[in-house]
């Protein structure tokens, strides 16, 4: 291992401590006599390209190769509200490699992993203050380095148990209603809402296990023509009867979270001409600007806004948006002069964020606060208690994909997916893989419920019941994601008394990796079979169920050592009991 930088005024120096073995953190730490801008370092090292697989990072790409050294198209940026400081080099049976984590989630880091053509070797590098800082006396990182061979995923498990026991990084908790089914309105309404037609979206959805609603953005604005340059005000123009809204839905035992997008301000707001010279960023393409949070009053306008929105209306939560736009930009001035407070972008970030759940749960201890994909880093947890998918309409691959990406990462904050869409003439079985590919996540469904057609509705029934009467395995169990470069083709999640296994390609589940009594097996996949490879003859009583419930076949089965088959319908669900 090598350190590049010159640190003129400051001076480096590295320890490192043997946490276990295999398991290695190492601080870097930088002094100076004076405040001064840090440096620019480089931290590198290399090992041999052996049985490494791919790597994996908190990008929504589902692309898992190493790319060469010589590039930097596949770099992980990280700081606050952007990713997070880790790489996973995995084997090619899911073992870890290589996992190594930075405990510095809040200012800008570049970390990359490549492969080097001339030696066939894996160069790693992480790059510090490549962004220019605030200036410091003193900075420390460590770098945790783990080389245990245990599945990827269990590594990067215990790199976020690592950062949630760091000071500073603590989580928030995470209510019930967080961990149940939504009705989202974007996909289905996007900006054109009503009361009147969303209340009656959540009586249906009630019948079937939704506990809250989510109204996207649209209820603050008339205007319908996407983009931010009305964004600012945070009045109900389009449900002007919000109030009256949130009762009803109240009435029906459902919570109600309001989108807002934190640091947009548009040029058609009232609020415009008031902070127009508080900007990090104003783009006259875009119309709209993004607030810099340290200006003090630009952190207590965002505060209020929230805090007079739960006290007048009642809300349960909020789906805070584009959080990530709180960053460095070109020229961004980086002292505390002209009103600003606060020198630091990031820092400044962390107190709005932190100030913002403080008061909220002043209110409402059990606050809903969602936050997409890509601003799901360990600091995001402290400040919210639902992390989003990014969007991916209609795309079940995809949503798989990134709701395991979140979910590997993000402990016990609830994962939820991308709202779940399709085209109402899809067959219903091909309607349904929205739904089974993101079951070891909450759902957010996001159709017409009165207008699908009443196959679909009854898809929606089952698979919602099944997935609450089994959310404690899907959410909480042990949890393994299989084969990260292929997207995660098999996850499997085991509670005390029964494993749940989703299947999405067409592969022999391999039941050595099992030890249970009871074990469902989700067809998240096109074809009407699952392969079992079974390592010992057993029989059980196999109940197999289509995508709207109807039970299909119940009967007693031998399973011979060796390749079993089971036929299930497309989107179906297997219910295995050993005798």
């Amino acid at each position: 291992m090598e350190v590049d930088g010159d640190f003129q005024n400051f001076k480096l120096s590295v320890t490192t401590d043997e946490i276990e073995k295999n398991i290695t953190h190492a601080t870097f730490r930088i002094t100076s006599d004076q405040f001064d801008f840090p440096p620019e370092f480089h931290i590198k090292w290399s090992q041999p390209y052996v049985d490494v697989a791919g790597q994996w990072k908190t990008s929504s790409n589902a692309d898992k190769s190493l790319p060469p050294d010589w590039t930097n198209s596949r770099n992980v940026t990280s700081f606050v509200t952007f990713h997070a400081p880790v790489i996973s080099l995995f084997g090619y049976e899911n073992k870890n490699r290589l996992t190594y984590a930075c405990s510095d989630a809040l200012n800008t880091l570049i970390i990359k992993s490549g492969v080097r053509e001339e030696d066939a070797k894996i160069y790693n590098i992480i790059k510090l203050f490549t962004e220019k800082p605030s200036k410091v006396k003193e900075y420390e990182v460590v770098v945790r380095f783990d080389k245990r061979d245990i599945p990827y995923y269990a590594a990067l498990n215990d790199v976020s148990k690592w950062w949630a026991s760091l000071e500073g990084f603590e989580p928030v908790s995470v209510p019930d209603d967080a961990r149940m089914p939504m009705y989202s309105t974007w996909y289905s309404y996007h900006q054109v809402v009503n009361e009147k037609k969303l209340l009656e979206e959540c009586k249906v959805a009630k019948e079937f296990g939704c506990k809250s609603i989510i109204v996207d953005d649209g209820w603050q604005t008339l205007d319908a023509n996407r983009g931010y340059a009305y964004t600012g005000d945070w009045k109900p123009e389009r449900m002007t009867k919000m109030k009256e809204f949130v009762d009803s839905v109240h009435a029906l035992d459902m919570k109600v979270m309001l989108w807002y997008s934190v640091p947009f301000v548009g040029e058609h707001s009232e609020n415009y001409e008031k902070f127009k010279n508080k900007f990090l960023r104003y783009q006259e393409g875009d119309k709209w600007g993004r607030l810099d949070p340290r200006f003090p009053e630009v952190r207590e306008f965002i505060i209020d806004t929230y805090v007079q929105a739960m006290k007048d209306w009642n809300l349960d939560g909020f789906k805070l948006d584009f959080i990530d736009q709180f960053r460095v930009y070109d020229g961004t001035v980086l002292e505390a002069v002209d009103g600003r407070d606060i020198a630091s972008v990031y820092v400044a970030v962390d107190k709005l964020m932190t100030d913002i759940i403080s008061e909220l749960t002043k209110i409402n201890p059990e606050i809903l606060i969602e936050f997409r994909q890509n601003y799901i880093g360990p600091l995001m947890r402290k400040y919210g208690n639902m992390f989003r998918a990014s969007d991916c309409p209609n795309s079940a691959v995809l949503n798989r994909h990134r709701t395991t990406s979140v979910k590997l990462l993000c402990g016990n904050t609830a994962v939820h997916a991308d709202m779940i869409m399709w085209h109402y003439d899809e067959p219903v079985e091909l309607a349904a893989m929205q739904y089974t590919n993101i079951m070891f996540s909450v759902p957010q469904i996001s159709v017409k419920l009165k207008e699908i057609p009443a196959d679909h509705l009854q898809m929606l029934k089952f698979l919602t019941r099944y997935w609450v009467d089994n959310r404690e395995i899907l959410l909480d169990g042990e949890f393994a994601a299989l084969y990260p470069e292929t997207s995660y083709p098999v996850l499997i999640s085991t509670g005390e008394e029964k494993t749940i296994a989703g299947i999405y390609d067409n592969l022999i589940l391999d039941m050595e990796k099992f030890v249970f009594k009871k074990l469902d097996i989700i067809n998240g996949k096109a074809t009407d079979y699952i392969i079992l490879k079974v390592p010992d003859t057993f029989e059980a009583k196999v109940q197999v169920f289509s995508c709207t419930g109807e039970l299909v076949s119940d009967q007693q089965i031998l399973f011979n050592k060796g390749i079993n088959q089971i036929n299930v319908p497309v989107s179906g669900i297997v219910k295995l009991t050993k005798n």
